[in-house]
C-alpha cells in the first residue's frame, strides 16, 4: 500500500505541469477508448450482474450496477464534456501589489492525490478519474466489491491510454486492497494522500470520518424533501413531486418525504397517490395523509430514512414554517424543493433552507454534476467545506499565493 501510494505521489507532479490542451486531447482519447471496449466493458458488467443476482442485491442497487451500451457512450460523452470545460488549473483568483512593493497572485492548483470511496455505481470509476485528471489531479479509487469486474475493466481502459501518452497508469488507479482493511490504510496515510471522499452509506461515511487522518470531504446521504406549498400551481406540483420519486429512486436526489400544505392536501393528495400507485410507489402517510387517502402508516423511522427505493413518506403540514422544521429535524443537507407560485414564501424558504441545493419549481433529481453544467461530478458534498454540492472540477483545485518579488527584504 505505501509502495503504491508513494508511486501515486511522486506521478502527481507530473499531472500537475501537463497543459490544459495535453489533458484534453488525452481525455479524448479516453472516451474515444471507452466506445472501442464496449464489448469487453459489457462482459465484465455482465459478471458483476450475474453475482449481484445470486447475493439477491436490491433492485435499487442494480440498477446502479448496470451498464448497457447507452450507458457506456454516456460515461464517454461525459469524459469528453469535461475535456470541454474551461481549464481549472492556473486560473489567477485575485492579484494586487502589497505595501512591501511584490506582486500576489492567489493561483488555482490541484490538491495532489484524491482517494475516492464509492459503492455499485460503475460510471463513477470514469467520471472521477477524468475529474481528477482534468484538474491536474491523482485518482485513487475505490470501488465496491459489487462493481469489482466493471471497475477493474473500464480501469485499464483509461490506464491503457495513460500509458500510450508516457503516464504512469497510477495517475488514474484502483486501490490495490479493496478490503476493509484497505479502506482503514487509505484514509490514515496522510503523508501520500491529500484528500478522502467517501460517497455511499451512512455507516461507510460515519467509520470514514471517525478513522481518517486525511482531510475528508463527505458526500453524505440524500434525504430530500418536496414542499407542495398552497400557493402551488396543482399540474406543477404533480408532475414534479412524481419525477422527483420515480425517475430514478435509487439515487442520492430522489425525494424520500412529500410534504403537503394542510390547505391543499385534500385537494392534491388524492391525485397524488393514483400517479403514484401506477408508478408502484409503495405510500406511507402521517395521521391527516391517512385520513385523506389509504396509505400505511409513516413512523419516526420513515422521515428518518434514505430509502434509495419506490418508497415515499408524506406528511401534511400547516404551511412553510412547519416544512421547514421538518426539513430542518430530518433533512441531510443534501437537496430541498418548494413547489409554489408565491415569489415571498419562495425566496423565505429558498434563504432558511440548510441545504446544499434550494429548489423552487423543480425536481431534486436534477442534483447532478452533468445537470450543472460540470461535465460530471466526483459526488454530492453534504459539507460546508472545503465543496458543497455537486463537485466538479473546480471543486478539485484549492490555490497558493504567486510572490514576485524584486529584491525586497522584511
Amino acid at each position: 500500500m505505501e509502495s503504491f501510494l508513494a508511486t501515486a505521489k511522486a506521478s502527481s507532479s507530473i499531472v500537475s505541469t501537463l497543459s490544459g490542451a495535453q489533458k484534453n486531447r488525452i481525455l479524448k482519447e479516453m472516451a474515444a477508448a471507452l466506445r472501442a471496449n464496449l464489448t469487453v466493458l459489457l462482459d465484465a458488467n455482465r459478471l458483476d450482474m450475474a453475482a449481484a443476482e445470486s447475493n439477491k442485491l436490491a433492485s435499487s442497487l442494480k440498477d446502479r450496477l448496470f451498464l448497457d451500451e447507452s450507458r457506456i457512450e454516456a460515461m464517454a460523452k461525459a469524459i469528453e464534456e469535461i475535456a470541454g470545460l474551461k481549464e481549472p488549473v492556473g486560473r489567477i483568483l485575485d492579484g494586487w501589489y502589497a505595501d512591501a512593493g511584490f506582486k500576489i497572485e492567489k493561483v488555482s492548483v490541484p490538491i495532489g492525490v484524491i482517494g475516492v470511496i464509492y459503492e455499485s455505481r460503475p460510471n463513477v470509476t470514469a467520471d472521477v478519474g477524468a475529474l481528477c485528471f482534468k484538474s491536474g489531479n491523482i485518482a485513487i479509487l475505490k470501488g465496491g466489491k459489487e462493481a469489482e469486474h466493471s471497475n477493474q475493466a473500464i480501469a485499464k481502459v483509461l490506464q491503457s491510454v495513460l500509458i500510450a501518452n508516457g503516464l504512469p497508469k497510477e495517475v488514474i488507479a484502483l486501490l490495490p486492497d479493496s478490503s476493509r482493511e484497505g479502506v482503514t490504510q487509505l484514509i490514515i496515510q496522510d503523508a501520500y494522500v491529500d484528500l478522502i471522499v467517501p460517497r455511499g452509506g451512512e455507516a461507510l461515511i460515519k467509520y470514514v470520518c471517525a478513522n481518517a487522518t486525511v482531510p475528508v470531504v463527505k458526500h453524505d446521504k440524500g434525504l430530500c424533501h418536496t414542499y407542495i406549498d398552497r400557493d402551488a400551481d396543482l399540474n406543477k406540483a404533480l408532475s414534479i413531486a412524481v419525477n422527483a420519486k420515480c425517475r430514478r429512486t435509487g439515487i442520492c436526489g430522489a425525494m424520500e418525504t412529500l410534504l403537503v400544505d394542510a390547505v391543499i392536501a385534500e385537494a392534491i393528495l388524492p391525485v397524488l397517490k393514483q400517479a403514484y400507485d401506477a408508478q408502484g410507489t409503495q405510500l406511507r402517510g402521517c395521521e391527516r395523509t391517512q385520513k385523506v387517502i389509504d396509505v400505511a402508516a409513516a413512523s419516526e423511522e420513515d422521515y428518518a430514512t434514505e430509502y434509495l427505493d419506490n418508497i415515499l413518506s408524506i406528511k401534511v403540514v400547516e404551511g412553510v414554517e412547519e416544512a421547514i422544521a421538518h426539513i430542518q429535524r430530518y433533512g441531510s443537507g443534501h437537496s430541498e424543493a418548494i413547489i409554489t407560485e408565491n415569489c415571498t414564501t419562495a425566496e423565505y424558504f429558498l434563504n432558511v433552507i440548510d441545504a446544499a441545493c434550494v429548489y423552487l419549481n423543480a425536481s431534486t433529481q436534477f442534483t447532478d454534476g452533468g445537470e450543472f453544467g460540470f461535465g460530471a461530478e466526483v459526488g454530492i458534498s453534504t459539507n460546508k467545506l472545503h465543496a458543497r454540492g455537486p463537485m466538479g472540477v473546480s471543486e478539485l483545485t484549492t490555490y497558493k499565493y504567486k510572490i514576485y518579488g524584486h529584491g525586497e527584504t522584511r
